[in-house]
This record gives structure tokens, sequence and C-alpha cells, in this order.
């Protein structure tokens, strides 16, 4: 598991432009599923039929999204520094010094313009990426070239760090789940979403089509366990959260028992989450078609929208624990 979260976090998909992380998830999911298809916005949907001789199955859908945030040239000087916008929400904070892997190949450094008050927030639209350019005509990027945060994978003992934890880390949830349920008396789709980062845009047509009985998120959530967070009990090794609120959805409170119950009955930790900033897949997914029962699991994570985004390991697996243990009886209501 360790090595297919390397390997995913380590791949460049802004979103839009999740090629090379779908190809990956293809190959892992194919000889998993009974079906695999790749819809009209590049989600990747994996179904796992109903065992033989199941009662009215549920259709469940369990989504988390494949795209991480980067930035999109806007502008190149006659010097050759490139100006850029947003994919996603790059927090200033953490954007300044970063390096950016474009995916044409070419690599840059994040500056900024003047820092007048070096404690001030830093906006996107004063920082400039210096590739090595001198002039306009000699730099490698164009306008609406695209690119992601360079950083590469590693551990502190259960602690791993990458990029794009947000939410690599939910779909290796998913694969694995894919992986260990021998069976299932529901009808379960398995859907790795595109462009989460910019307005959860693949998870409403996906739902759209499959049509689903009950929706789940599974995607990441800041923690409140860092000094002078928000004031959230969410923590890191404490196990995967529950979603009650966040600030695009309400869980459906049958979804919300339905996961709790099962969390208590296998001994699986969980934590109980309140999300005060963002939202996920399963604003879309409830609102699709007529309207889809929803809820969403969390991993908890810290240092969000950075390019150093930390989970703890023992979490990871607690989530997989959980779906494995949802999808592994009959939903009753």
């Amino acid at each position: 598991m360790k090595q297919l979260l390397k390997t995913l976090t380590e791949t460049y998909g802004p979103s839009g432009y999740e090629d090379a992380v779908r190809k990956l998830i293809l190959k892992e999911v194919k000889p998993l599923a009974d079906e695999v298809r790749v819809d009209a916005l590049g989600s990747v949907i994996a179904r796992r039929k109903p065992a033989k001789g199941a009662k009215n199955p549920k259709k469940i859908m369990i989504a988390a999204h494949m795209d991480e945030i980067g930035v999109i040239v806007s502008h190149v000087d006659k010097k050759g520094f490139v100006r850029f916008t947003n994919i996603g929400s790059p927090f200033g904070r953490y954007t300044l010094g970063a390096r950016v892997h474009f995916l044409n190949g070419v690599t840059g450094v994040v500056g900024y313009d003047r820092l007048e008050n070096i404690e001030a927030a830093v906006p996107l639209n004063k920082m400039y990426i210096d590739v090595g350019a001198t002039s306009r005509e000699n730099c490698p990027l164009k306008i609406g070239d695209v690119g992601a945060f360079e950083r590469t994978y590693f551990e502190m003992g259960d602690r791993l760090v990458a990029k794009s934890m947000d939410d690599r880390s939910g779909v290796v949830s998913l694969i694995e789940t894919l992986r260990g349920l021998k069976s299932t008396p529901n009808d379960v789709y398995f859907v790795f979403t595109t462009q989460e980062e910019v307005g959860t845009r693949g998870a409403g047509p996906a739902a759209y089509g499959i049509n689903p009985d009950v929706g789940i998120a599974v995607d990441v959530t800041p923690t409140g366990d860092t000094p002078a967070s928000l004031k959230m009990v969410m923590e890191l090794g404490k196990g995967p959260c529950i979603k009650f609120r966040d600030v695009g959805m309400i869980s459906d409170p049958r979804v919300v028992d339905w996961m709790i119950k099962t969390a208590e009955k296998a001994k699986i930790p969980y934590q109980r989450e309140v999300l005060l900033v963002g939202t996920t897949d399963a604003h879309a997914i409830q609102l699709a078609g007529a309207g889809v029962m929803s809820g969403a699991v969390s991993i908890p994570v810290r240092y969000v929208h950075s390019a150093s985004e930390m989970i703890d390991y023992n979490d990871l697996k607690n989530t997989v624990k959980l779906l494995t243990a949802l999808l592994s009886k009959p939903v009753s209501f």
C-alpha cells in the first residue's frame, strides 16, 4: 500500500489533466473489477457486482478524486519570468519558494516581486515562476501550460508525507478496498473522479450516470492538532473521520448512523468530523439526479494544499478496514 501511495503521489495530475494518474489507476483496478469504464469527464468507474443470490442489492457509489492542485501559465514577460494563476486552491503561504513541474517537462522555482513585509501573507498574483529563461523568446513555457508542485514522498515512522495526499490517499483506500473485498451483497461502483479541486465537477456527472442509492466520498480533512489550529477535533492517528457536515453538504443521518455502527461493531477507531472549511465530492453526489443520500469518510491530513501533506499510516489502514466492513454487509436502510 505504501509503494502504491508513493507512486501515485509522485505522479502529476492537476485538475483537468489527470491522464497519467488515470493510467495508473486503470492498471490497478482492471484485474479487480467486473466492469471498468471511463466517462466523458475522465473519471474511472470500476464496478463490483453483487454476489449471486443477493436480494435487493443497494447501488453504492464510493468516490475519491484523482486530481490535485496546480498552476497554469497566464503571461510570460520580456525577461522570461512566468506569471501564473491557480488550478484549485494552492495557498500562498506554501507556494513561495516551491518547485513546479510542468507537464511538458519544464521545472521552475516560485519567486516573489518584493517582500515589503516579510511577515505578510503572500498573494499568488505577486509571484512568478523562474524557469531559467532570459527572455520571452527562450522561455520554454507558453500561455496555458499546466504544472503541479514537485515534492517526493517520504516517511517519518507512521507519518507519511507527500504532495497530493489530497486525494491520492483516498484513491489508494479505494483500490485496496477493491482488492480486499472478496464478495459483496451490494452493487458497488468505485469511482475515481476528476476536477474535484476546481468545484467537484467530475463527481456529479459520474453519479448522474450511475444513479446510486447511497454515495460516499473518501477524501482528506484538515486536522485541529497543530499549534493554534482551527478548533476542530480531528487528529492524526485517531482513525478515519465520519463526516457530519462541511461547507458544501450535510451528511444524511442514516448514512452517518450506518458508518458509526459498522465501525463500532468492527472495533475500528473513528472520529466525528464537523469541517469548518472546504467540501468534497459528496456535495456533488448528493445533488445528482433526483438526489442521493450521501456521506463521507475522511483521512486526517496536516498541511493540506501544500507540497508536504502529512497523513498517518494507521488512519489509511483503518479507512480501508471501515470501507471493507461497510461494503461486506447488506445496507439495511
